[in-house]
């Protein structure tokens, strides 16, 4: 069984490695893309954002009437599974903008997660996902989407010619 503190910690200690990454990339570099064009940072982020907040709010509470101001239908569509991480003209999204709703989801995530009960997060989820089952599962899942996706930035960031952190 899950417990709420060591879910807690998992999700920041995730989020803490993400943006000890981020921190180290200058704003203008978020929209640049290497040679291989597959990706870039700002997409890894703004995808972050949907990841955790469909995996440890929406699957967790369903729902809610102000989700919309934490994280915009347009931000989802832009950043969901599926969408393809391409540098337009007519960006929707900047930097800031992205950084802080990734800020706000995590900021929510959290908060919501400390007000579970530990009965909860042994609850299954419908429908059921390949890699979870239940409430803690999804949660647990955010995490490991997270550091997925941190190694991503962590190569981006290289191929963007910085140097290695340690």
């Amino acid at each position: 069984m899950d417990d709420i503190d060591s879910l807690a910690q998992e999700v920041k200690q995730s989020r803490k490695y993400t943006n000890l990454l981020l921190d180290s990339i200058d704003e203008e570099d978020w929209f640049r893309q290497s040679s291989d064009k597959i990706t870039y940072i700002a997409w890894q982020v703004g995808h972050l954002a949907v990841g955790q907040y469909r995996l440890a709010l929406l699957v967790i509470r369903g729902p809610q009437p102000r989700d919309e101001e934490l994280i915009p239908e347009s931000f989802i569509r832009q950043f969901q599974p599926g969408s393809v991480p391409e540098i337009s003209a007519n960006q929707t999204f900047s930097a800031k903008e992205i950084r802080d709703v990734f800020d706000r989801v995590h900021a929510h995530t959290i908060t919501d997660l400390q007000q579970l009960s530990c009965n909860s997060l042994s609850e299954t989820v419908q429908p059921e996902h390949p890699m979870f089952s239940t409430k803690g599962g999804a949660i647990r899942w955010s995490t490991h989407h997270e550091y997925t996706h941190a190694g991503q930035i962590s190569l981006q960031r290289r191929l963007l010619g910085y140097p290695p952190l340690w």
